[in-house]
């Protein structure tokens, strides 16, 4: 098993490229069960997550060839509508096939999702939509299985706002009869972007990156070539790095509109954010100003960048207060991070963050994706060296990711364990 080694304390300088988004990727991949014929999707990230998507799909007879950043996929033959638990266990957005072969094949039988271990996510919101599109839906030896001779449109409202959710009922209405209407869905950037794709198969969807999508259904749709946007929580990352050290970094290839609330953090810790041609442009200062920050869904604070934020703040000047609403269980990077010195109170859903000096370099363990950049940047801010376990949780969402940090100077290496 890989660890990732950082000596500490480099400023970081220079340009990063950022890879197309990972949670863009994989329902974009999952709507091409949706349609016959070859499928051409760009900007897609050379990652674990899509190798595990595309082993998926080759498991339900859809071919796919070509290598990241370009895919294509052509499911005119789906002989297996089953998603087996070996396939879905390291991965939640496998959930994301149910919508797209109920639409089309009339069935599925989809094993209860994995993932990392951040919270329950349960996909009653996902049965319950489909159930409200009129399939019949049962939970059985840890399989969702559904059935539908052809979906009927209608309203659904999700109680709670739920990405995959939104994603999976919309393609899942693609190929409804009438019209579906999803209330308090979310607005997330990769929503639009999987809207997009499915308009341009032929679909009609409106309104998504508000509450309200509407989707009227057609008959069939026709395959596509199209793009996947970037990844704004790498972005994002790479901006947290250039404060956390006090360096200058542009970040190249983003979409600046995806990461206002970040910007607005920062910048409310001294950073100087600004726009440059094809990017963004993060530089710090010696000294971090704390800054508080409550998670929401888009276009609030990300939660996939909160454990980032709260290493920055870490180090911080003062006393920050990090509230989590999104999951439940995304503090497990806390007890890693005070292992290096990190002052740290975790109160419910809530951390207290006193900043210290500096943190110090240790041995620390990965728990899930995110909480991996977590520290990653704490290796980077630390005295001395700092050596990460389990980091394959970070090859699921972030491409080459210690190549990138070298290039701004960092001294970090991978190595067999």
């Amino acid at each position: 098993m890989d660890k990732i080694i950082i000596q500490g304390g480099n400023e970081l300088h220079g340009e990063v490229p950022i890879s197309g988004a990972k949670n863009a990727a994989l329902p974009i991949l999952a709507s091409s069960l949706l349609v016959e014929g070859w499928n051409t999707f760009h900007n897609i990230p050379d990652l674990v997550d899509i190798r595990t998507v595309r082993k998926l799909l080759k498991s339900l007879g859809v071919k796919t060839e070509g290598e990241p950043p370009t895919v294509r996929v052509n499911a005119d033959q789906i002989n297996n509508c089953e998603a087996s638990y070996d396939l879905v266990k390291t991965m939640r957005a496998s959930i994301l096939v149910l919508g797209p072969l109920v639409a089309r094949m009339g069935e599925a039988r989809v094993s209860l999702p994995g993932g990392c271990a951040i919270g329950a996510r349960p996909v009653n919101l996902h049965i319950k939509a489909l159930q409200d599109l009129g399939a019949s839906v049962e939970l059985k030896d840890g399989y969702v299985e559904a059935k539908a001779k052809r979906l009927k449109g209608t309203t659904i409202y999700f109680d709670i706002t739920t990405v995959t959710g939104t994603e999976n009922i919309m393609m899942a209405a693609t190929l409804a009869e009438g019209t579906t209407v999803l209330k308090n869905a979310a607005r997330e950037p990769e929503v639009i972007n999987l809207a997009e794709v499915l308009n341009s198969m032929g679909a009609r969807v409106s309104g998504a990156g508000t509450d309200m999508i509407v989707i009227e259904g057609v008959e069939r749709l026709h395959p596509v070539e199209a793009g996947v946007i970037p990844d704004r929580i790498e972005a994002g990352t790479f901006m947290i790095a250039a404060g956390i050290t006090g360096g200058d970094v542009k970040v190249m290839g983003c979409n600046p509109a995806h990461l206002d609330a970040l910007a607005t953090k920062l910048r409310a810790t001294g950073m100087t954010i600004s726009l440059i041609d094809g990017g963004i442009r993060a530089r710090g200062k010696k000294t971090i100003t704390s800054v508080d920050v409550k998670t929401l869904p888009y276009p609030g604070f990300p939660t996939d960048l909160q454990a980032q934020i709260m290493t920055m703040m870490s180090v911080a000047g003062g006393l920050s207060v990090i509230t989590e609403t999104v999951f439940e269980n995304r503090f497990m990077h806390v007890g890693e991070l005070m292992r290096m010195g990190a002052d740290i109170l975790i109160q419910g859903n809530c951390a207290i963050v006193k900043g210290v000096p500096r943190l110090r370099g240790a041995q620390a363990m990965a728990t899930d994706l995110r909480a991996s950049a977590s520290l990653i940047l704490a290796g980077l801010a630390a005295e001395g060296k700092t050596e990460i376990s389990r980091v394959y949780h970070i090859d699921r969402g972030y491409q080459d990711i210690e190549k990138k940090f070298s290039l701004l100077g960092a001294q970090i290496r991978r190595v067999a364990a």
